[in-house]
């Protein structure tokens, strides 16, 4: 059995890797240092609580696991926090990161899946998004990932290491057998704050901007279920221990929802009218953002199976109850 470390697998995305990693046959193990992860998340494979910035951490853990590949999540990822404290996601998002290719390379460690984003295109001026779309991040955030994936393009042409950065538009719902959820402190996902006005734990879902030049006026986004980013995930390790190049992925459905459909369906699944406030638009929010998912497809044998709307909202829903932080909250 190989072993695959996860960093940030205690986290929203790096945890339903976890498990699907498990279900194929690997062993997860989770690197985590708990800022913003949950270790009741943590429930296949040894769990290490450690920093990605702490190299000789890393080379124990290495060593004492035998790892074969990194699955690489850990990163801080709120945009507006990036846009107020860009030192703090350098240091955490690129820094570290480059710590931890460093302990890879002396632990002759050669394949990494990285967890980038549809961030380092910034605002594209043609939809939909491919992988040669120019990459101009227009947040720290986005600037850290691209940053990294550049790091990685050069490490490879210098150490032997393959990688696949994969791009993944908005991830949401979650897991289909109710043992993970998403759950953020804070929450600045559309998904989990439309239920939490649907369940009346903040008193509406704001709308920022009606006046976009989408169908409604609301911006539109292209929604991908995690257990099938996790499962691409696992594909994309796959396909580097088949001997595969290093590449860069968009992970997405080619179909977009707008955040008033987004609410109608929360309001279809809960039953329950979601209250909602229109607001003047965010700086930087682009109209539209929509992947083209071909190169995934052609490359990695993938094809979203459940991210329809309609199981989006479910399996968010249900996960959403079950998370401890929710389950107090209602009085589950």
């Amino acid at each position: 059995m190989k072993n695959v470390l996860v960093t940030g697998g205690a986290g929203y995305i790096g945890s339903h890797a976890a498990k699907a990693l498990a279900t194929a046959g690997y062993r997860p193990v989770t690197y985590d240092n708990l800022v913003y992860g949950n270790h009741w998340a943590v429930q296949w494979g040894p769990f290490v609580e450690g920093d990605i910035g702490d190299r000789d951490r890393l080379l124990r853990v290495f060593d004492r696991y035998d790892i074969e590949a990194v699955m690489h999540f850990a990163a801080f990822a709120y945009v507006g926090e990036s846009m107020a404290k860009p030192a703090l996601y350098f240091e955490n998002n690129v820094t570290k990161s480059l710590t931890l290719l460093d302990a890879m390379d002396k632990a002759k460690i050669r394949h990494m899946v990285f967890s980038s984003t549809c961030a380092t295109y910034g605002t594209p001026e043609a939809m939909p998004i491919t992988e040669d779309t120019p990459q101009h991040p227009v947040n720290p955030y986005g600037e850290t990932k691209l940053m990294v994936e550049r790091a990685l393009h050069w490490h490879g042409k210098a150490n032997v290491l393959t990688s696949v950065a994969l791009r993944y538009f908005n991830a949401a719902g979650a897991d289909e057998d109710g043992d993970i959820g998403e759950s953020h402190l804070p929450e600045t996902h559309l998904i989990p704050l439309i239920l939490d006005a649907a369940l009346g734990r903040r008193a509406a879902i704001d709308i920022y901007g009606t006046d976009y030049p989408t169908p409604d006026g609301s911006c539109v986004r292209d929604y991908i279920h995690v257990a099938d980013l996790a499962d691409a995930h696992v594909r994309a390790l796959d396909y580097l221990l088949d001997g595969g190049a290093t590449t860069a992925v968009n992970l997405g459905t080619g179909r977009g929802y707008s955040v008033r459909e987004v609410i109608a369906a929360v309001e279809r699944v809960t039953g329950t009218r979601v209250p909602r406030r229109e607001m003047a638009r965010r700086a930087g929010d682009p109209a539209v953002l929509i992947a083209d998912p071909s190169r995934a497809r052609k490359l990695l044998g993938w094809r979203p199976t459940r991210s329809d709307l309609e199981t989006i909202i479910r399996t968010a829903f249900t996960g959403h109850l079950r998370t401890p932080e929710v389950a107090l909250a209602v009085g589950d």
